[in-house]
């Protein structure tokens, strides 16, 4: 398995666990009973668990963009370090960015989030 599959296996575990904390702690926040329920009113998130969320959300818009990129570059059989680095950057950055963004730190957040949106134009550059 190349390195950019390896990345993306592991994106895919990330997400999962970021699904996974957000759930949980939404649920402590808004209570069991708002988790099992319809949902017809959703009580806004607050501090470091609406945080956590959104990172979540943002992580899901990215994703997708990481996935068809990396696919095409398999598809393509463009492997080299630019497709490599891409991948890395992604994959990491996404990694750091959830604790960053759950303590609250704006500017370094931002910065995390380009460097993970710079791997997946390095992986898309490979591509033309």
């Amino acid at each position: 398995m190349t390195t950019e599959l390896n990345m993306l296996v592991w994106s895919v575990v990330l997400g999962l666990v970021q699904i996974l904390i957000a759930a949980t702690f939404s649920t402590g926040q808004r209570g069991l009973g708002w988790a099992v329920s319809a949902r017809d009113t959703t009580p806004p998130l607050t501090g470091v668990v609406a945080r956590l969320d959104r990172a979540r959300a943002n992580f899901l818009e990215t994703f997708p963009i990481f996935v068809a990129v990396v696919l095409a570059a398999q598809l393509l059989q463009r492997h080299d370090a630019m497709t490599i680095l891409g991948a890395q950057l992604y994959f990491w950055a996404r990694i750091v960015y959830v604790p960053v963004y759950a303590a609250g730190i704006p500017y370094l957040r931002t910065l995390i989030w380009a460097t993970s949106i710079v791997g997946i134009v390095l992986l898309l550059a490979a591509l033309f």
